[in-house]
């Protein structure tokens, strides 16, 4: 995973594709020291307009896993690639948390079935 576009694609493979633009979801990638994808994980599932991510669940995975690192990818199923506060305050959140136990976050991609924002390069992280 050496670039968002790289992860956008990635994420493409293993998001349902009748879903993406039907109801949110999250998912995370953990990776190693080579920043390939050592696992993934499906960690929320809501409805039309929102879901709950739980930070325990990741990081206790990414402990499980060995992950150097991890990346955050969520969709928006009506095609809005803002980043809202509440999708700030996750990133903010889930990087500090990353931070603590020396298990960066290392990007969150917001996506959509046509395009995707990536809080790193818009320099958030």
């Amino acid at each position: 995973m050496k670039s968002s576009d790289c992860v956008y694609d990635y994420a493409k493979s293993i998001w349902e594709e009748s879903a993406i633009d039907l109801m949110e979801s999250a998912y995370c990638l953990f990776l190693d020291r080579r920043n390939a994808v050592i696992g993934w994980l499906r960690v929320a599932s809501g409805g039309l307009d929102g879901t709950l991510v739980d930070q325990r669940l990741i990081f206790a995975t990414a402990l499980k896993c060995a992950a150097r690192y991890i990346i955050l990818m969520h969709n928006h199923p009506s095609g809005n690639l803002k980043a809202s506060s509440s999708d700030i305050s996750l990133t903010r959140k889930i990087k500090e948390s990353g931070e603590l136990l020396d298990i960066p976050l290392i990007d969150h991609l917001i996506i959509t079935s046509e395009d995707y924002y990536s809080f790193a390069n818009e320099g958030y992280l």
